[in-house]
């Protein structure tokens, strides 16, 4: 894979118009959401879950690209299609996560690191064979009691430039994903320079590995306040913050910013995003790249019952379509009422 293609993969990741849909949910907590609408985690269920979002008519209009699960990049539709191919004829990417989950961090376990660098490259490159174009490494940035030490942010840094080198080695442009956990009372304050610490050290080992940014998609949570912090911030000074955060450290070469939505609901992951994209231009694309928060609505609506099966695609596409609008800045309340009906 020569840079050109790799850029070019990356730029079609963070299209006009539309974003990622996150579906690489382990078995543990697909199942927890399964849970949640009394379904039983079986593959079986998995499967027709996944099946029911990959061949959601028209979705390739606003979805760019799908990162999968190591289960589900092996699985195929009722039919027999392997997903991949579904997702392609949709004109949809297909991607995988290849991070191995979170640990404690040997000399700060209150802290966690990302594992899965041993045997990387071989997975790589037996996931480029079964058609994926892009990855996914999510490291996990927590906040305790209002503070982060550098050697937990240069622990997962780290990583997620080995990753990343890894990923293009093999011919896939590598998501990354540092994420600064919303968890915790800290204030946004608090937030944002953790934020800002890690993304410049990420961008630092990025140049350290010789990872070429124009081939890759940053994957970061918006600066937020704690879930349980008792000052929430409104939709402007979460944008303002997000912005000046990315404006100071992300350089200009990366395409495209696919925000995650980091347990927001599905309205303030999509105003955000528009409030964002309304205060631009900016120098990459602004886009999403959410798990709950493109698929909440359907996953009630469905239920587990093929019966509901075209009513949790309209779900799933409603919210696509939101997103799509946010990308422009051009999504209001009005929208959603309109759109749902």
């Amino acid at each position: 894979m020569t840079s050109s293609n790799l850029d070019a993969i990356a730029r079609k990741m963070v299209a006009a118009g539309k974003g990622i849909l996150a579906a690489d949910e382990s078995t543990g907590t697909i199942g927890k959401r399964l849970d949640g609408i009394g379904v039983s985690n079986s593959e079986d269920n998995r499967r027709a879950y996944r099946e029911l979002l990959f061949t959601t008519a028209g979705a390739g209009d606003f979805i760019s690209g799908v990162i999968l699960y190591d289960e589900t990049i092996r699985q195929s539709a009722s039919d027999g299609t392997p997903f991949t191919k579904v997702l392609e004829s949709q004109g949809t990417l297909p991607g995988i996560k290849v991070d191995q989950s979170v640990f404690p961090l040997a000399g700060a376990t209150d802290y966690p690191i990302t594992e899965g660098l041993d045997g990387l490259r071989g997975r790589c490159e037996e996931y480029a064979k079964l058609g994926a174009r892009f990855t996914k490494w999510r490291a996990v940035i927590k906040i305790v009691g209002g503070y982060t030490p550098d050697l937990a942010i240069e622990a997962n840094a780290h990583a997620l430039a080995r990753y990343a080198a890894i990923a293009q080695e093999a011919g896939l442009v590598p998501i990354v994903e540092p994420e600064v956990l919303m968890d915790g009372d800290h204030t946004i304050e608090v937030c944002q320079d953790v934020t800002e610490r890690t993304l410049a050290q990420v961008y630092e080992q990025l140049f350290r590995h010789n990872v070429r940014l124009e081939g890759t998609v940053l994957k970061p949570n918006m600066v937020v306040a704690g879930n349980t912090c008792p000052q929430q911030p409104g939709i402007d000074e979460v944008t303002d913050r997000t912005l000046e955060a990315l404006r100071r450290h992300v350089p200009g070469a990366v395409p495209g910013i696919a925000f995650l939505s980091g347990g927001q609901s599905e309205a303030e992951a999509t105003a955000h995003l528009n409030a964002m994209n309304a205060k631009g231009p900016n120098p990459w694309e602004l886009t999403f790249s959410y798990g709950r928060a493109l698929q909440q609505s359907a996953l009630q609506a469905w239920k587990g019952s093929a019966a509901n099966v075209a009513a949790a695609q309209c779900a799933f596409k409603h919210r696509a379509r939101m997103n799509s609008l946010a990308r422009t800045g051009a999504y209001t309340a009005q929208h959603e009422r309109e759109l749902a009906a």
